[in-house]
Order: C-alpha cells, then sequence, then structure tokens
C-alpha cells in the first residue's frame, strides 16, 4: 500500500492553483469532472504521489457541504490498495463504518470506497485501486 493521493477542498480549481501550482511550482497533470461525486478534480504531482484538488460543482455536494461547515483545506487522504472489494470486506469484518459499502468508479477511472470517519481517528480514507 502506499497514498495515492490527499484531496484537499477548494472553492475553485483556480484557487487551488494559486498556491499549488504558481506557489509551490507544482504542474497540474489532468483536471477532470466526477459527475458522480459532484466534483472537478486536479491532480498535481508529488514524487510518487497526487495532490487532488476538488472543486465542488454545487453547495449540494459532498466537498461543496464540507467548504460550508470547514473552509478549504485536507478533505481526505487516499491510500491505494490491490484489491478494493478485500480490502471492504476485511474492513467491514473489523468493524469499520463504511461509506461505500462496494467500490464506484473515480476520477482516473480508478475504483474508490470511502471510509467514515468514525472508523479512521477522525480521517475520512478512501481507497483506491488503479485499473
Amino acid at each position: 500500500m502506499k497514498v495515492d493521493h490527499i484531496g484537499i477542498a477548494t472553492p475553485t480549481i483556480d484557487e487551488g492553483l494559486a498556491i499549488w501550482r504558481d506557489a509551490l511550482g507544482l504542474e497540474p497533470h489532468a483536471t477532470e469532472e466526477v459527475t458522480e461525486q459532484g466534483v472537478r478534480v486536479c491532480m498535481l504531482p508529488v514524487g510518487d504521489t497526487h495532490v487532488e484538488l476538488l472543486e465542488p460543482l454545487s453547495a449540494e455536494s459532498a466537498v461543496g457541504k464540507f467548504l460550508a461547515k470547514r473552509g478549504p483545506g485536507i478533505h481526505h487522504i487516499a491510500i491505494e490498495v490491490r484489491d478494493i472489494k478485500a480490502s471492504l470486506a476485511e474492513l467491514k469484518q473489523k468493524g469499520a463504518r463504511l461509506i461505500d459499502e462496494t467500490p464506484r468508479v473515480g476520477a482516473r477511472g480508478c475504483l474508490v470506497a470511502f471510509i467514515h470517519p468514525s472508523s479512521t481517528n477522525g480521517v475520512l480514507l478512501e481507497l483506491v485501486q488503479h485499473q
């Protein structure tokens, strides 16, 4: 396993890029809309991992609600796993509270699933399996 990316909620991708690209020199790898999750994402490589800027498509999306409640900042940490279904089954068997019982397609065509922060010391955890 490894950290795949760190999700950063931002009102707009442009606002996020003002820091991550313009101030720190990171270059965007890809930007896409993930309609099912109600976000536009921009991936910025940092070594073997990425910073993922998350812009809500609406105030009612999960990231929109996060921004309204907490403001910009770290939204989640994503861990790459080899077998997401097996990882979810193991976490559930050990009592973890799953937001996603089954994986869904996320950014970059990866399979993703979220684990509730109440099971991970207050951190929203995303599991990612690359196709």
